[in-house]
């Protein structure tokens, strides 16, 4: 099975405190695992505040809710080897 690999990476975002915000990775196949998000080096789980999901199987998307000034810096998603950063 080949690896998976980053098509689309992801894109600096700037947003207004109180706003929501939704990045974007697009892999090369569908159903990927070993998949990170990461904001300022720790790891993101799926809750109220931030939404992890995949549309059509192969698009990972973040979204941060009601972003805060503790929300600034790095956003990280890794598949595998591979990472993209905004």
């Amino acid at each position: 099975e080949p690896d998976v690999t980053i098509v689309s990476g992801l894109k600096d975002m700037a947003v207004f405190e109180g706003d929501d915000v939704t990045f974007r990775c697009q892999v090369s196949h569908e159903n990927a695992r070993d998949v990170e998000w990461k904001l300022q080096d720790v790891a993101l789980q799926n809750n109220e505040m931030n939404e992890i999901s995949v549309e059509k199987g192969n698009i990972h998307t973040l979204t941060l809710r009601k972003v805060t000034e503790q929300d600034i810096g790095t956003i990280a998603f890794r598949v595998g080897p591979h990472t993209s950063t905004a």
